[in-house]
């Protein structure tokens, strides 16, 4: 498989060889259990799709219900398709797949969400510096945007213009991170490097392309 679905837990430090302190995220990396096998027959393109961490029933719809009986799993909060595969993959219905996906010491994709901070001004988003003087007579101008646009031309304002709004809470995804360090009787996975999201928050862990 290329990737599993994991959690994160929170961010700690492991020593190298060298004894050099190096920060790390914690990510729950399974148990994932395959409940779709996608191909280009009846679906028009291959993918294995995975479910992770357990759900009440009656948080689940009736749709889902049907679809995890159909692959004869319980509920599952997390689904997630990967569409690329390595030689010889053969995964059925109900497959569990395990942090062993991945070795020590290679490369990853973790795609998050990112922590949502609500709506914000353009100091505090796009960290504009303000008026920065309070003289000559300017009132409340401290963290104003100031103007976005001219007037007779081009009489509107330039799409993609950095101003206040919704801030946080989009999907990332951060490349080439390396794994550290697998606790497979945890299913534990550290990688180097920060992760998208506030702990608790699911991640999807894709082998680096």
């Amino acid at each position: 498989m290329s990737g599993i679905i994991g959690k994160k837990i929170g961010m700690t430090s492991i020593f190298d060889k060298n004894g050099k302190n190096i920060p790390c995220t914690v990510i729950e990396a399974g148990p994932c259990v395959v409940t779709q096998v996608k191909n280009k027959a009846t679906d028009g393109y291959d993918a294995i799709q995975l479910a992770f961490d357990d759900q009440k029933e009656k948080h689940t719809t009736k749709a889902m219900k049907g679809h995890f009986a159909k692959a004869g799993v319980s509920a599952k909060k997390m689904v997630a398709e990967f569409t690329r595969f390595e030689e010889g993959h053969q995964k059925k219905f109900g497959d569990i797949l395990l942090a062993d996906v991945f070795i020590e010491g290679e490369f990853i994709d973790v795609v998050g969400i990112t922590k949502g901070k609500g709506f914000q001004g353009v100091v505090r988003r796009h960290h504009f510096s303000g008026v920065n003087d309070s003289t000559h007579g300017q009132h409340n101008r401290l963290r104003a945007p100031g103007s976005i646009g001219a007037s007779s031309w081009p009489s509107r304002v330039f799409k993609g213009m950095r101003m206040a709004g919704q801030m946080g809470n989009s999907r990332v995804k951060i490349i080439n991170l390396q794994v550290m360090k697998i606790l497979l009787e945890k299913n534990i996975v550290i990688v180097k490097g920060s992760v998208p999201g506030p702990n608790g928050s699911y991640v999807i862990l894709e082998r680096w392309s």
